[in-house]
């Protein structure tokens, strides 16, 4: 194994992906005639008020919304149904990403940085998307397989993305030296604080916040322009 090789860690649901991918599964599961309809409608009026930006929570009500669904559905599905769910979301959308974080990866690749993918979303799909960008290490959340299904029970827990980003640390022996990390939500914080280079990527406003009060570096990507913003006085300039 070679050693003391530099890494990135990214997160992955709206950071290179433009969309969050368990609600795409969710989606394409939907789509198959899995979720009933009322239900999904359930879904989708959350989604809207998050849309609508009704509320600060919104997003976050929304995704509990999803999850709450996403997680009692997968009682009842197969192996074959949810890898069939997977294997639509990942060719849907493994190509709509964003400018930035996949020229920063391939940037990354070329210069021999190890890189690692961590995300929320099941690990089923977020392998397919790693292996697909040549990340050399994953982490999604895994859910207990029963015989031909699963039981419903999480058994990997993404909450702390520190924790897992240690044990990949610890399992690839990689030297901190001009550490990366790149996120998106408050979820990635405590990833963000591990590394020498944390990039704050179209951050939500509690990410924002610290960020500013940190100094790290942002970037917004938006249509076909990216700003890459540092902290001056207090205050962020165009780089």
């Amino acid at each position: 194994m070679v050693t003391g090789r530099r890494f990135a860690v990214f997160d992955i649901d709206g950071t290179l992906v433009r969309w969050q991918l368990y609600h795409a599964v969710a989606d394409a599961l939907a789509k198959q005639g899995l979720i009933d309809s009322k239900t999904y409608r359930v879904i989708l009026n959350a989604r809207m008020q998050w849309k609508q930006r009704s509320h600060k929570e919104a997003f976050k009500d929304y995704e509990r919304q999803l999850v709450k669904v996403y997680e009692q559905l997968l009682k009842s599905l197969s192996i074959e149904q949810f890898n069939s769910a997977t294997n639509s979301v990942f060719e849907e959308y493994k190509d709509q990403v964003y400018t930035y974080t996949r020229n920063l990866i391939s940037q990354l690749k070329q210069n021999g940085y190890l890189l690692f993918a961590i995300s929320g979303s099941q690990t089923e799909i977020v392998e397919k998307i790693a292996k697909y960008y040549d990340f050399d290490d994953y982490v999604g959340s895994n859910y207990e397989r029963q015989g031909s299904g699963f039981s419903g029970q999480k058994i990997t827990h993404l909450s702390d993305k520190h924790k897992v980003l240690e044990d990949l640390l610890s399992k690839h022996q990689v030297t901190w030296a001009k550490s990366i990390a790149v996120g998106d939500s408050a979820s990635d914080i405590s990833m963000l604080e591990m590394v020498e280079e944390p990039i704050a990527f179209n951050p939500e406003k509690k990410l924002f916040d610290q960020a500013r009060q940190k100094g790290w570096k942002v970037v917004i990507e938006r249509k076909n322009m990216v700003y890459e913003l540092n902290l001056r006085h207090g205050k962020y300039l165009l780089a």
